[in-house]
């Protein structure tokens, strides 16, 4: 916000500053008509409710609450206040202009009637401004809509790509689009024989667009989509983003057939488009629509099928927490398949990836990861158990046991680690499980865990208590 400067008004562009007197004599205030009489049939507060984001000239600012003034009035010492933080200042007992600190010898509010008209008057010409310009978009609109029902060639793609522009930096323009029927024009122009120039321009429009249920059909006919994974896979990186965020959106609708989706080119563009390290902008979207391609039962052994799973686990460690999150759920997805369990199995950095996830993201990342580890376990205890202490598992389970997470993960975490415990030799799994006295210090765990520096499995195995007695705790 400009500093206050009383009296004086910033016209902006060349920085020019007036006082209020030659504002007047100049005519700025549009007393003659024109902008200000159309100005005057317009809410004054809704004007500046609308320009929330125009600088504003310092002179319209209330010192006080350094906003706009609605309803300016001048105290006896010459400051100017909007009116009703004025006489909220004075109810709390101040009898002191805010401003200057001095004395009020007169309490009397003038309203500063040439200051609100030149408010309103500049807010009235920003408001119209604005509003022309919005209609001139609307227009521009409807015109490239109507050239595109004629248009071929470059010439079409050259319409499509300005109505991606305005779309893309006007909201005025999306809503025009949706109501005069601009949905269905650009949508007809997707089909077996589109070129990619049309497709990439098309697919970026109707990204920027809220479609409705009738839109959302018309895009799931076959030759469309077919045109959608094609674009996937050889488009730019924008419109491989573009493509993947509206088939995502489509597949949100009620009655979205899967099968539509069940071509192996999506599933591998995907993967690329996931593992693409020049443009790492792809992995959040690529793995968004591919979660929401697992959670189909049908699809899922497609997904394993052309390897994604030793793809993800690989791709684990360089991913942020939201990618993250993506990646595991699909991997746990693919575990409701022998398949999928197997190949997390045959993966040799399955296992170490994922204990590093343990306690160290989040905690549904943690269960996710927690869940995979068990599937994996479980399939092939005796090779899998002692892999997974070696990388330093149990440890890290005994610190979800005694964490603050929800009481279906503790369990789960003390049931993997008496699958462990039963597949490797109890010496050397106490010396896995051993945590050094500042480790468990820092960590805050409770005086039970720890006697010395042997965890409670040791101690229990040390008075012969069960291993059931130990996950109980």
């Amino acid at each position: 916000m400009p500093m206050y400067q009383p009296n004086k008004v910033d016209l902006g562009g060349g920085g020019q500053v007036l006082d209020l007197e030659t504002a007047v004599k100049d005519g700025i205030l549009g007393g003659g008509g024109g902008a200000l009489a159309t100005a005057e049939k317009l809410d004054l507060k809704k004007m500046i409710e609308e320009l929330d984001s125009v600088e504003v000239p310092s002179v319209f600012i209330c010192p006080i609450s350094l906003e706009p003034m609605q309803d300016p009035v001048t105290l006896c010492t010459g400051q100017t206040y909007e009116r009703s933080n004025i006489l909220k200042w004075q109810s709390l007992g101040h009898f002191t202009c805010p401003t200057t600190m001095q004395e009020l010898w007169d309490d009397s509010l003038t309203p500063n009637k040439t200051l609100y008209h030149l408010i309103y008057s500049w807010y009235s010409q920003k408001y119209l401004a604005m509003k022309k310009r919005s209609e001139d978009v609307q227009g521009r609109v409807l015109e490239i809509l109507e050239t595109l029902k004629k248009v071929k060639g470059k010439a079409r793609v050259q319409a499509l790509k300005e109505l991606r522009q305005v779309v893309g930096s006007h909201s005025s323009a999306k809503k025009t689009m949706v109501e005069n029927g601009g949905v269905g024009v650009v949508t007809s122009l997707l089909g077996p024989f589109t070129s990619h120039a049309v497709g990439s321009e098309v697919v970026g429009i109707l990204v920027n667009l809220s479609l409705d249920s009738e839109s959302k059909s018309s895009l799931t006919q076959p030759a469309k989509i077919s045109l959608m994974i094609d674009l996937l896979n050889e488009g730019s990186i924008d419109t491989k983003v573009n493509c993947t965020s509206l088939i995502q959106g489509l597949m949100e609708t009620k009655d979205f057939d899967p099968e539509l989706i069940s071509s192996l080119s999506l599933l591998v563009g995907l993967l690329r488009l996931v593992k693409d390290k020049r443009h790492p902008s792809g992995a959040q979207p690529g793995l968004a629509l591919l979660r929401m391609i697992s959670s189909h039962e049908r699809m899922r052994s497609s997904i394993v099928t052309i390897g994604a799973i030793p793809q993800l686990v690989e791709l684990l460690p360089g991913l942020n927490a939201e990618c993250l999150e993506l990646a595991l759920s699909i991997l746990d997805n693919l575990c409701s398949l022998q398949e999928g369990r197997t190949a997390l199995k045959d993966c040799p950095n399955t296992i170490p990836n994922l204990v590093k996830l343990l306690m160290g993201i989040s905690e549904s990342c943690c269960q996710l990861a927690l869940s995979i580890l068990w599937v994996v376990c479980k399939l092939a205890p005796e090779e899998c158990a002692p892999m997974a202490v070696e990388a330093g598992l149990a440890a890290k389970l005994l610190l979800v046991i005694q964490s603050g997470c929800n009481p279906k993960l503790k369990q789960q975490s003390a049931e993997l680690l008496k699958l462990c415990s039963l597949n490797y030799t109890t010496t050397n799994f106490i010396s896995k499980c051993k945590l050094t006295r500042t480790f468990s210090s820092s960590a805050g765990l409770p005086s039970i865990i720890m006697k010395g520096s042997i965890p409670v499995y040791a101690v229990c195995k040390a008075e012969s208590h069960s291993m059931d007695q130990f996950c109980s705790y």
